[in-house]
């Protein structure tokens, strides 16, 4: 088959709204390979934070993009972006199916609508915009940037510092503003055809599912995965892996500065506006051809052969 040409499933929605479960199921049924879309679950040092499948799960079917990245690594839309293309067009050309799965919009927008071709940041620049940020703080970062280029300083919060340093970094590479390179004409994104599922479990059952699972991470060894983080000396103070809700937490509960169960409701709490802002987002930004509403941690509300499955056999059977 023609790799562009050949059909994708993108399987999208909140954090702990099912996607994983609901995933492998569909790719055991289609000889599907799962290529992860989640910002967070890229970096190998938090498998238990990031919910990452577990090692029984990444035997049942093909998993890509899992685990890739090193903690100190600045994974952005564009290294998942080109990521995403080699693996899709790996899983093509092995004859399955590739099944995006995650909640990071932006990254889903970014691979088939295309992005700004913002070149490569030489690694001596970026370490003098952490720098800058290390001496400066975050607002005295935000307010350079606000007589440098006031348009993209504009869109941004002071205390932002991850997007803050890209914003810096990228002006002092290129002599032009982030937001100047993000109106210019994006690089054509993916052309295949894709059907979309998009997850959205009731909202009271989706939060208290958070809730346990968050819970269930203290017990499964997050506070671990914090601890070697913590001890890290080579982390950059606007590592994206920092941003892993929950981490800044437990970290804060390591250090002395809270009790492990403020760090616990705090991080519960903080996960919830989380989920809340990416159900915002999909409904408006997603157009899914398929919504499930149902809570899929109900066994009873688990029927892929009744509702799901049917939908995407008609759709590859079309796209094929």
């Amino acid at each position: 088959m023609d790799p562009l040409k050949a059909p994708i499933i993108v399987l999208a929605g909140p954090t702990a709204s099912g996607k994983s479960a609901l995933g492998i199921a569909i790719a055991e049924k289609v000889q599907g390979t799962i290529i992860n879309a989640d910002s967070m679950q890229v970096y190998r040092d938090l498998r238990v934070l990031t919910a990452r499948p577990t090692d029984d799960e990444m035997l049942r079917v093909p998993h890509r993009l899992y685990g890739v990245l090193d903690g100190a690594a600045h994974g952005t839309a564009a290294v998942w972006v080109d990521l995403a293309k080699q693996a899709i067009a790996e899983t093509i050309a092995n004859g399955r199916v590739p099944i995006l799965l995650g909640g990071t919009g932006m990254y889903l927008r970014s691979l088939f609508d295309g992005m700004a071709e913002i070149p490569p940041i030489p690694v001596e620049i970026r370490a003098a915009a952490r720098s800058k940020l290390n001496e400066e703080g975050a607002t005295g970062l935000h307010a350079a940037l606000a007589t440098a280029d006031p348009e993209t300083a504009a869109n941004l919060k002071p205390g932002d510092s991850q997007r803050l340093v890209r914003a810096w970094e990228v002006l002092q590479a290129t002599g032009r503003g982030l937001a100047d390179w993000q109106q210019a004409p994006a690089s054509p994104g993916l052309s295949n055809p894709v059907v979309r599922l998009l997850l959205q479990p009731p909202r009271d059952s989706l939060y208290a599912r958070i809730d346990r699972r968050f819970t269930g991470m203290i017990e499964a060894g997050a506070l671990e995965e914090a601890r070697a983080v913590l001890a890290r000396t080579d982390l950059p103070a606007d590592a994206p892996m920092r941003k892993a809700h929950g981490l800044p937490e437990l970290i804060q509960y390591l250090k002395g500065e809270i009790s492990l169960d403020e760090a616990i409701r705090v991080g519960q709490l903080n996960t919830r506006h989380y989920a809340k802002r990416q159900t915002t987002w999909f409904r408006h930004q997603f157009s899914p051809d398929l919504v499930v509403e149902k809570d899929l941690s109900q066994q009873e509300n688990f029927n892929l052969e009744a509702e799901i499955f049917p939908f995407i056999v008609r759709y590859l059977l079309t796209a094929r």
